[in-house]
């Protein structure tokens, strides 16, 4: 499993029924059920399309992180995850395009079922192949960053526009993005206990509360071990995955503390080298030149 992608493997963490629905559960509904496992539906996380303009049509290739379909009474509504390692200044924009390709692609399916049963329809409705009473789902999406530092971008589309005159702000179509970092995720109710185990270890890594680890976790299950480490971006964690079943904790975070040193006096290294040659950088440092280079290699990785 070392060398399963990231993003691989977050999505595979977050496939599960069990994780995905208390997710939304906790993020949505305050930690109420409301949201059931045996409901969801995994669906194709392709949201291209096609998009006729003038006589011209222009397609769309995207694809989504995780997406499923969740039973809500005799009708559906339909849930998206997006994982987002790093800030993404455009995200609302991303997210309303992935949305807005949901929302066409059902409307495509309902058209062409129209169509090839011959059904009867108005003037109005031949127009749009969409009928009076004909209604698309509701698409629903969780955007999860991971990133130690606070999040800083956009959290709507008006965020992403520039100033208007107040009378065009009540009928500009904002867009809102659902945004979940996992860096306060503490004001959550997780019921899951993959998914709380995963949040509060990668908070307190960030928070350098090793000590509050060890006094709660003993051991941690590799797979979670690896969620963990793809998170924080920790080799050691993700690398000892592959090879146990279970992690000791203590000694996971002492190869984190190894690992937050090391990365430390590489920023070290690299900072002084913007102002000096690598010779001069090893000579202010006390280091030999193979260690500058290496930190130069690294950082290009």
């Amino acid at each position: 499993m070392a060398g399963v992608k990231k993003d691989v493997r977050l999505k595979e963490f977050w496939r599960q029924n069990e994780r995905f629905a208390d997710l939304f559960n906790a993020v949505m509904f305050n930690g109420k059920q409301v949201i059931k496992p045996e409901d969801l539906q995994e669906l194709d996380t392709d949201m291209s399309g096609v998009i006729p303009l003038k006589g011209v049509e222009q397609s769309l290739t995207r694809a989504r992180d995780v997406v499923k379909k969740s039973a809500y009474g005799v009708d559906f509504v339909i849930l998206g995850i997006e994982n987002q390692q790093k800030v993404h200044y455009a995200m609302p924009l991303r997210t309303l395009l992935y949305d807005g390709l949901g929302y066409l692609k059902e409307y495509q399916e309902i058209s062409q079922g129209a169509s090839e049963h011959g059904e009867m329809m108005t003037t109005e409705e031949f127009l749009s192949r969409f009928r009076r009473n004909d209604r698309l789902h509701p698409i629903i999406t969780l955007t999860i960053y991971y990133g130690e530092k606070e999040w800083d971008g956009p959290l709507s589309l008006r965020d992403m526009v520039s100033e208007m005159p107040k009378e065009f702000e009540a009928v500009f179509a904002d867009y809102k993005m659902n945004l979940v970092q996992v860096r306060d995720s503490d004001k959550y109710i997780f019921n899951n206990e993959d998914v709380r185990t995963v949040f509060e270890i990668t908070r307190s890594i960030y928070q350098e509360d090793f000590a509050g680890i060890r006094r709660k976790y003993k051991d941690i299950r590799s797979e979670l071990a690896a969620v963990v480490g793809t998170i924080t971006d920790s080799p050691y964690l993700v690398e000892k995955s592959s090879e146990k079943e279970v992690l000791n904790v203590c000694t996971a975070l002492e190869k984190l503390r190894e690992e937050g040193k090391a990365e430390g006096r590489a920023e070290l290294i690299l900072s002084v080298l913007k102002n000096h040659t690598e010779t001069e950088t090893a000579a202010l440092l006390n280091i030999s030149i193979d260690e500058v280079r290496k930190a130069q290699s690294n950082a290009k990785k």
